[in-house]
């Protein structure tokens, strides 16, 4: 087996062990992190109903115009804080971060700081 496949399968096993305890509600719902090596993906999600209420990514146009490269903590903090202006928006303040397996660290750990900077409560 490759190297990368063993990566992405122990990832999703960690991804997986954080979702069995964890779980978005109306109240708190949660925060989901997807990074790949160009962009970088979140969203807030109604786990009860399996809404997605907000989502932000480096694809969107009001980053995309900003950014040079959607790989790297500059682009994820932009994401960070656009996600925490919509969600503030919807009257949404606590949310259940959910890193998505990945380490927090870099690009994760710049999304969550400028989330909670703008405002969300994690």
């Amino acid at each position: 087996m490759s190297s990368k496949l063993e990566k992405q399968d122990a990832r999703l096993k960690r991804h997986h062990r954080i979702r069995k305890k964890i779980s978005g509600t109306k109240e708190r719902p949660r925060l989901s992190v997807f990074k790949s090596l160009k962009h970088i993906y979140a969203q807030i999600i109604n786990d009860e109903e399996g809404v997605t209420l907000v989502s932000s990514c480096t694809l969107s146009p009001e980053i995309k115009e900003q950014i040079q490269h959607g790989g790297n903590i500059t682009a994820s903090k932009m994401v960070g804080e656009f996600l925490a202006k919509k969600a503030l928006e919807k009257d949404i303040k606590n949310v259940v971060f959910d890193r998505g397996g990945y380490i927090y660290h870099g690009r994760v750990k710049a999304l969550a700081e400028a989330a909670r900077e703008a405002g969300l409560q994690f």
